[in-house]
């Protein structure tokens, strides 16, 4: 018995047009993947100089984190410039040098752009400081009147992702609102002028030879704050049906149609990804061809190393994908959440609601236990079928190294505003942001020549891509082989289920007979007909081992 599933996509995959499709997109994390001038932190020429190992790898396109100008509030997701290089990561031109060397290996680039605020430092909002009640430089914000006789109280008890309220006074009793970071004032996108500078944004960078866009906190541009607040408490208990003050307004898709306008005047035409956290019946309208194109899925990234789990996972997308004319994304591995090398070797996270490896974070990293091999061998096997699905696949820098999360980084070499903010409750993003170790020695491992701006653990030598490029059956020769062999086999955005049998072993066909099957259990499992192409471990006289995905040819 077999389901088939496919998405709406007919046309040739490899045209320009829908290269994004199925694309194997890196994101790279500029200020921890490479350091040429010796600073600490990565920058856009590091990128440039490590091209060949991208190349090798054999990604389709890389993703920029954050380069602009920031004074890192937030890792540089408070943007001072939308239009610029941070010096401190280059100029301009070593921009340009990078996006041409890029193009010419025949790799894509999307970057990451920041709308729902800016930075603090921001010249707009530097005028908005500098401005009285009621200007036009203010009105590109959200300010508010405090409460009390002379507005020494916050509008409102609303409190920010990071902690505490999310509301700050600016002296003069208006307040203005700030859902991350207080050194991330949130824009108000009713204003005509906000939405112009952006179009002009997008032009810029598309101008400059940028294939797409990573929209960051996409669902959260719209806002429609009532004139009378409600409390916090009375704001998480509103239902978020498209016309919650903060979250996934209707009105949103307004912004991003225009958005799309400017993409199309481009040939081919530039696209768009999501970070939308939102409810999973409206996320196909972000990833609508009228709007921003595709939307990523976390669904997997939250999902345990679990059969069941990840047949209604992959099920679920593909018919979104289907019904909103887009590809579907699978995300394991990101800036945002314990590697998943780190995660599989976890407990489960079951029911709870509670982040996978937060307490294992706050514990320093001792309990519970992580069982590193097993975690490894996981990641590996879920990787394996992630390449094999219909649509794109977005790869976390690192995650070809199986690097672990680094969870004992003193608190005073911390940098994310989430810990500082939240002591003993959440402790940051740091562990999967840590440079990445290029070679077996040296005091950053090969990062660059005057040290890392995040502490690297002496174990990181192992996972070097020196010390992995040795190994044959290191974790980055096997993403290697892997995204060779996904080129090669690309085909159809459909797959039909293949009954194991087993509810613990997950197998499924592409239309041209590729088949890829995964054992989530604790036996190995027989193997279906075909040639075996490639496995996450190696095979045992025939069987599939535990906790191993294999790909065969029909």
């Amino acid at each position: 018995m077999t389901d088939v599933l496919e998405t709406a996509q007919t046309a040739d995959q490899s045209s320009a047009e829908s290269w994004w499709r199925q694309a194997a997109v890196y994101q790279i994390y500029p200020r921890s993947f490479a350091d040429t001038n010796g600073d600490g932190i990565g920058d856009l020429a590091g990128i440039t100089s490590r091209l060949p190992y991208l190349k090798r790898l054999g990604v389709d396109a890389v993703w920029l984190s954050p380069f602009y100008p920031s004074e890192l509030a937030d890792g540089g997701y408070d943007v001072a410039d939308y239009r610029n290089v941070d010096p401190r990561l280059g100029t301009l031109e070593d921009f340009d040098r990078m996006s041409e060397a890029l193009h010419r290996a025949g790799i894509r680039l999307i970057v990451d752009i920041v709308p729902n605020h800016t930075s603090d430092q921001h010249v707009w909002f530097q005028e908005a400081l500098a401005s009285p009640k009621g200007s036009a430089a203010r009105a590109r914000y959200i300010f508010r009147d405090g409460k009390g006789e002379n507005g020494e109280l916050p509008p409102s008890d609303w409190t920010s992702a990071f902690g505490g309220p999310a509301w700050q006074p600016v002296g003069d009793g208006q307040w203005y609102f700030h859902f991350f970071a207080t050194e991330q004032p949130d824009l108000n996108w009713d204003n005509p002028e906000v939405r112009e500078d952006f179009l002009t944004t997008l032009r810029f960078w598309s101008d400059r030879g940028v294939d797409g866009f990573r929209i960051d906190v996409a669902h959260g541009l719209a806002k429609k704050l009532p004139a009378e607040l409600p409390s916090q408490a009375e704001l998480d208990a509103l239902p978020k049906d498209g016309q919650h003050p903060l979250w996934d307004r209707d009105d949103v898709h307004d912004i991003y149609a225009e958005w799309r306008r400017v993409f199309n005047e481009y040939t081919p035409a530039r696209t768009a990804v999501a970070e939308a956290w939102v409810a999973a019946d409206r996320r196909a309208r972000y990833a609508s061809p009228d709007g921003l194109g595709q939307a990523f899925n976390f669904d997997l990234l939250e999902a345990d190393f679990d059969a069941a789990q990840f047949r209604r996972i992959i099920a679920f997308n593909l018919e979104l994908a289907r019904e909103s004319g887009s590809s579907t994304t699978w995300v394991l591995s990101n800036h945002d959440v314990v590697r998943h090398a780190t995660r599989y070797g976890l407990p489960p996270r079951g029911a709870s609601t509670v982040k996978q490896g937060a307490e294992w974070l706050l514990s320093g990293g001792t309990a519970p236990q992580v069982d590193a091999e097993l975690g490894l061998r996981r990641a590996r096997a879920a990787t394996l079928l992630e390449l094999a699905l219909p649509g794109s696949a977005y790869l976390y820098q690192g995650e070809e190294l199986g690097l672990p999360e680094v969870a004992d980084i003193p608190a005073a070499e911390r940098q994310d505003p989430a810990f500082f903010r939240n002591p003993g409750v959440d402790i940051g993003r740091d562990g999967c942001r840590v440079p990445l170790p290029w070679a077996t020695g040296g005091d950053s491992f090969g990062f660059g020549a005057g040290g890392a701006h995040l502490p690297q653990p002496a174990w990181f030598a192992d996972f070097s891509v020196e010390a992995e490029e040795r190994d044959t059956d290191s974790t980055l020769n096997l993403y290697r082989r892997a995204l060779e062999l996904r080129s090669e086999l690309e085909t159809e955005e459909r797959l039909e289920w293949i009954e194991t049998g087993r509810g613990d072993v997950l197998a499924f066909r592409r239309p041209n007979g590729w088949i890829s099957i995964t054992n989530f259990g604790d036996e190995a499992a027989s193997l279906p007909e075909g040639e075996v192409l490639l496995s996450s471990t190696s095979l045992d006289d025939g069987l599939l081992p535990p906790a191993v995905t294999a790909w065969l040819r029909a």
